[in-house]
């Protein structure tokens, strides 16, 4: 399909449109200085992924602003760093802060002319009010771990965001899947036969940064850079059009 063919476009949020690793590492800064052996923002960022897997997988009913306090009570013990209580509450309530990606608010704006807009994210209610402030943009529905009892990759999430769009009268096909994520989005979705397009935001950097290292190279529909990228080109078909 072209992309003018689609109806709806959902969206992971964090990763895709907010810049969740800048958030991450500076919400860690302290921390990692703190370690018993220097650490790379890479290396914070791995550690994080992996931590925040785990325990998304043990806890998936857990608001995610809750589990990411666990998640730096994990790292400090991984790191031998000292740490006060209220430091990992601080820690979790920190999503509020993570900047978007300077290209997101402006893009959201231009693709609602033409979209519904979803979000499909693995975060808490609270901290996604505050986030969607900074993407300056009304969407058509929201779909939370927080609201499904469980955290991506697992098919339960994208359920629900079936249902969300069903209820607009747009079946599975009519959408497209946007994300950064190998391992939360588009592994899964290439699963669920969801067409898809990879937001690929680490273009220029080694590794997978905050997400789990993913074997498999996506099956995607689209491939871009930026998000101002996805942009230019529906522009494009537009104009052919």
């Amino acid at each position: 399909m072209r992309l003018t063919d689609f109806k709806a476009l959902t969206f992971d949020c964090y990763g895709t449109l907010i810049d969740w690793e800048s958030g991450i590492a500076d919400g860690l800064s302290r921390l990692a200085s703190k370690a018993s052996h220097q650490l790379s923002r890479d290396q914070v960022l791995e550690a994080h992924a992996r931590h925040e897997s785990d325990q998304q997988q043990l806890t998936p009913k857990l608001p995610y602003n809750q589990l990411l306090a666990i998640v730096y009570k994990r790292l400090a013990e991984e790191w031998s760093s000292p740490y006060e209580l209220d430091d990992a509450q601080a820690y979790g309530e920190s999503v509020k802060n993570w900047p978007a990606f300077p290209d997101s608010a402006s893009t959201l704006q231009y693709l609602a002319k033409y979209f519904k807009l979803v979000i499909v994210s693995n975060v808490d209610n609270e901290s996604f009010r505050a986030s969607k402030a900074k993407l300056a943009v009304e969407f058509d529905a929201v779909v939370t771990a927080e609201d499904v009892g469980s955290y991506k990759p697992s098919a339960r999430n994208f359920e629900c965001m079936f249902d969300a769009l069903s209820s607009m009268g747009i079946q599975k096909g009519e959408s497209l899947h946007v994300a950064d994520s190998i391992f939360h989005d588009l592994a899964p979705a290439g699963e669920l036969g969801i067409p898809s397009c990879w937001i690929h935001r680490r273009f220029k950097q080694r590794g997978f940064g905050a997400t789990m290292r993913s074997s498999i190279e996506p099956v995607v529909d689209y491939r871009f850079t930026s998000m101002a990228q996805l942009v230019k080109a529906h522009h494009e078909e537009l104009a052919r059009n």
